[in-house]
């Protein structure tokens, strides 16, 4: 398969934000949005086209968090793929900046990339089952 055939971005997997009091922002958007958070914010679950069950994180981060690094950036996006390891491949041989080593959880493997203006890009082969 060449990397044109490559399925590459299938979702958005998540939005993290830097905040002063990640606690507080998540009582605010508990009392006034109704969001039921927990430890990590939220997650949004909802069915793919194939009627797979799929989720989203929504989560606020401490201002002084170094996991968005080295974007300087206060938000970092997070898309599920499909094949992360065959897209990471792909993007280092299209020249893209490769952010650390590919991590994996129950839930997941995990990769980072830079965009054109440094922000950091997180990218998830997601196991949505890991959830349910």
């Amino acid at each position: 398969m060449s990397s044109q055939d490559l399925k590459r971005v299938t979702g958005l997997g998540g939005f993290f934000f830097k905040c002063e009091n990640p606690n507080a922002i998540k009582e605010w958007y508990k009392n006034h949005l109704g969001i039921p958070v927990d430890q990590y914010g939220w997650t949004f679950w909802w069915k793919d086209k194939e009627g797979n069950d799929c989720s989203t994180q929504w989560s606020p981060f401490d201002a002084n968090t170094n996991y968005f690094s080295p974007s300087e950036k206060p938000f970092m996006m997070n898309y599920r793929v499909h094949d992360l390891e065959a897209l990471l491949k792909a993007l280092t041989e299209e020249g893209v900046t490769i952010v650390g080593d590919i991590e994996t959880y129950d839930y997941g493997k995990f990769g980072w990339i830079l965009d054109l203006e440094g922000n950091k890009i997180e990218l998830w082969e997601p196991n949505d089952s890991a959830f349910l």
